[in-house]
């Protein structure tokens, strides 16, 4: 970084995604906080924004059912944090990952939207 730029982000160590063009001050933000981003990565679809900073998604997969050998549609929703640097609405297409407990039904938060 030459020429008086300074990193605004940092690498949370997830290749393919893109960090946010916005900048905020949110300690629980994996890219301009602390938050450790580990475990499991998904691509989800947000279908509510209605809390503070927290939104409900849907996490749509296939199960196989080895009786009769087919897959079956199953679909969970899940709370995750909405860091302020990154603006969701209903509909959009989301990559989240694992952290640590924010809150009693919080365990992921957003790392960007998906192409």
């Amino acid at each position: 970084m030459s020429g008086g730029a300074e990193k605004r982000h940092r690498n949370i160590g997830i290749p393919g995604i893109k960090p946010p063009e916005k900048t905020c001050n949110d300690p629980l933000c994996p890219w301009h906080g602390k938050l450790p981003v580990r475990g499991t990565i998904m691509r989800v679809r947000v279908e509510k924004v209605k809390m503070n900073k927290t939104a409900v998604v849907v996490h749509e997969y296939l199960h196989y059912v080895p009786k009769y050998m087919r897959y079956e549609r199953r679909r969970k929703k899940k709370h995750v944090r909405v860091p302020p640097c990154i603006e969701v609405r209903p509909g959009d297409m989301v990559i989240i990952g694992e952290t640590r407990p924010l809150a009693k039904s919080v365990s992921f938060v957003v790392l960007g939207k998906a192409e």
